[in-house]
């Protein structure tokens, strides 16, 4: 992923202090997370260090949700906590201690619980960017996911017991732009070369370049060069086969000079058209999971409480069935290349100006629309960013909690009874994370937490019932049963301190709108280091 500009040697003390993430997810990224807002509930463990890994990166403001005193126990596995917090409210004290981190970070601790606040004031949820909650007992969960489900808060169940952890993420809907793909393609439109490109390639000789020059040709003009010249004797095609790109290969190689012994001379740009030759030679076309994301009801069925997103898709769609000749606007960028700096600004001019006239009619596009259905303005700085990035649009639609919980009702019995037949699946944490929730509900503790040994038949009883839910036997060994019971409800700090980075992590991706956050859910064995994803 290539860096954002230098930046100017007077910086901001602002721009100094975030300068690493600045370069990951950008200015207009950072400005996200400042207007972010996210809701813990229970200052727990695992909860304090989420919470730390938003606040050092500078969230706009969080809000601690928690009715329960510091006891010795908090204070034991908490590195938020005081010895002095012992009998103080866990929510003022870790909120207290958490800004101390970052002083631009705005907090607020509510020392009621979520029950009640669910019951008295629905609404308290609906400004917040992102809700994360730890440590409840199922019926809080089911009645929280549930709302926040309608509210369209997206919202965050983290647990950390003993060795165990997980998270899951509930999100309705969530739309990125700028997903940061890993291997992402080139796209010079070489096949297809629009006007300016095409009149500077066809003009351009390499047979006629000076020898002192020769080491200076851009490899994008090497390769379409090569390509013209196979291209004479294939019917004017393009090299699509491995046997085909190695043809356009030794046409590169005939091209690279030689000495007065014959042989080659190292020239790093003709090196460069060779490594190039099997990426940059992909055809130019529009992408199925693009396509599907432009025809799909949501983007074709527009109101005026759309999203941006949608709208932007609607443009883009008219843009490819028009101007754009079934093809995605060009994203701008060139490479780094070996070349001489005239050619270079040349090609990287050329890219820049006819990107910018796709994104503008875009632009339009989206105006004409925003007009007609009389909702807010799309600003021309949001559309350019779409536009360049539209080759890697990403959707994830994802499930209720609630839904989950309702295991006869639903795919997912199904869901978890496969995934429970491969031997040493870490499934079967979930199943023991979830049967410690239930006996929470049940018994008002976790088990093990009083009487480990006693606790070991009860807790059995909770994981055979959500076996027997699923429609799956019991396990044939009670050893993770009893691994639960000794673990007693603790949370090792190291456990949640991994824990919270990730989760912290996810939460950040999704107020900045920007990478792929987990979908949905993600469970890691501290004891094996072992990690493991689940879609439900």
């Amino acid at each position: 992923m290539a860096s954002p500009s230098p930046k100017s040697p007077e910086q901001s003390e602002k721009n100094k202090q975030y300068d690493r993430q600045l370069r990951l997810w950008g200015d207009h990224g950072q400005t996200a997370l400042e207007n972010g807002h996210i809701c813990l509930i229970n200052a727990t463990a695992l909860g304090t260090e989420i919470l730390k890994s938003i606040v050092l990166p500078g969230v706009g403001a969080i809000t601690i949700v928690d009715h329960n005193i510091v006891s010795e126990e908090d204070i034991g596995s908490n590195f938020f906590l005081e010895c002095s917090s012992k009998g103080q409210n866990r929510a003022a004290e870790t909120l207290r201690l958490l800004l101390e981190l970052n002083p631009a970070v705005q907090g607020h601790a509510v020392q009621e619980p979520t029950e009640q606040i669910l019951q008295e004031n629905p609404d308290f949820f609906k400004s917040f960017s992102v809700v994360v909650a730890t440590s409840l007992g199922e019926k809080i969960i089911q009645d929280l996911a549930q709302h926040l489900w309608d509210i369209n808060v997206p919202f965050m169940l983290c647990r950390s017991v003993g060795f165990l952890g997980s998270f899951r993420i509930q999100i309705k809907e969530h739309a990125i732009v700028e997903t940061h793909p890993e291997n992402e393609q080139i796209g010079l439109r070489l096949d297809i070369p629009f006007p300016a490109l095409s009149e500077y390639l066809s003009n351009f000789n390499i047979d006629t370049v000076d020898l002192k020059d020769h080491g200076q040709i851009p490899w994008i003009v090497i390769l379409y060069k090569a390509v013209q010249k196979w291209q004479l004797v294939n019917q004017n095609r393009w090299p699509m086969s491995r046997k085909e790109k190695n043809e356009i290969k030794e046409i590169i190689q005939s091209f690279i000079r030689k000495d007065e012994n014959g042989i080659p001379i190292e020239e790093e740009n003709f090196e460069e058209a060779l490594r190039a030759v099997n990426t940059a030679l992909i055809p130019t076309f529009l992408p199925v999971k693009i396509q599907e994301l432009l025809y799909c009801s949501s983007a074709t069925n527009l109101t005026k409480d759309s999203l941006p997103f949608w709208i932007m898709c609607s443009a883009l769609r008219n843009f490819i069935e028009s101007e754009g000749k079934s093809k995605l606007p060009l994203r701008g960028v060139i490479p780094d290349m070996t070349s001489s700096t005239e050619h270079y600004v040349k090609l990287q001019t050329m890219y820049r100006n006819q990107a910018a006239m796709e994104a503008e009619i875009v632009y339009r596009k989206v105006q004409e629309i925003v007009a007609q259905l009389h909702c807010e303005s799309i600003s021309e700085a949001e559309v350019k960013l779409f536009c360049r990035h539209s080759h890697d649009l990403h959707l994830i639609k994802g499930s209720n909690i609630a839904m989950e919980y309702q295991l006869g009702s639903n795919n997912v019995a199904s869901y978890i009874a496969r995934y429970l037949e491969e031997p040493d699946v870490m499934m079967v944490h979930y199943i023991l994370l979830r049967a410690a929730e239930m006996f929470r509900s049940e018994h008002c503790r976790a088990p093990g937490e009083w009487e480990p040994e006693a606790d070991i038949a009860k807790l059995k009883i909770c994981v055979s019932k959500l076996l027997s839910d699923i429609s799956c036997s019991p396990f044939s060994k009670d050893d993770h049963i009893h691994e639960m019971c000794r673990y007693g409800g603790t949370e090792i700090h190291s456990v949640s301190a991994f824990l919270g980075g990730c989760i912290a992590h996810e939460a950040i991706k999704i107020v900045t709108k920007q990478y792929n956050p987990v979908n949905n859910t993600f469970i890691y064995d501290g004891a094996s280091t072992n990690t493991a994803t689940f879609t439900f």
